[in-house]
């Protein structure tokens, strides 16, 4: 089963193939010759995720999916939330994301959060969502190289390190993403089944 990931995000694609079984090949937008951005204009994680997936669906005929990630930090009311890739302005880096986020923090006690991923699945015309969740706490200051995002910054509860400082497979086992791929992976390996 082949099927179009909404996403220019190679960090994403490559973080969701080492999840996938070999039955189900992904490939990017650019992968499949799409050179768009689509808009992200709602203000659900859920209603983003779903509009990426109808554009490339309309454009293309294709099974598809998208997902959409945010970080909801509990003293800042879910901020930055849906904004979470937007937070400090729409031409900003993930660096100055996350020093808004920091500075917005300040010292700050209650440093509670979760990032919360949501997958829009269409195959042949019927929609599918899938949600994952990771809670932990945001750190004082950035800490590690790898990953992508806020990862620097965020300590899954029952970890020690932050996500920047993990391998892919050590952040497996906390990822929301992995948890709403794991959902949407039983979903499509039941439905091959049924065929």
């Amino acid at each position: 089963m082949k099927i179009i990931f909404a996403t220019n995000n190679q960090h994403k694609v490559e973080e969701v193939k080492t999840l996938l079984p070999s039955n189900i090949s992904i490939i990017s937008l650019r992968e499949a010759g799409i050179d768009a951005e689509i808009p992200e204009p709602h203000d659900t994680l859920q209603e983003n995720a779903a509009e990426k997936a109808r554009t490339i669906r309309t454009m293309t005929g294709e099974n598809c999916f998208s997902e959409d990630t945010g970080l909801e930090v509990q003293a800042l009311n879910g901020e930055p939330g849906v904004k979470s890739a937007r937070y400090a302005g729409e031409e900003k880096t993930s660096q100055q994301n996350m020093e808004k986020l920091l500075a917005r923090l300040g010292q700050q006690e209650d440093r509670r959060a979760r990032f919360r991923t949501v997958i829009c699945l269409i195959l042949a015309d019927l929609e599918y969502h899938f949600e994952g969740i990771c809670e932990g706490v945001i750190t004082y200051e950035p800490r590690g190289d790898q990953g992508f995002g806020y990862d620097p910054v965020f300590i899954p509860n029952g970890a020690e390190k932050t996500f920047a400082e993990m391998g892919m497979k050590e952040k497996n086992k906390f990822s929301h993403r992995k948890k709403a791929v794991a959902k949407l992976v039983e979903f499509l390996n039941q439905m091959s089944l049924q065929q």
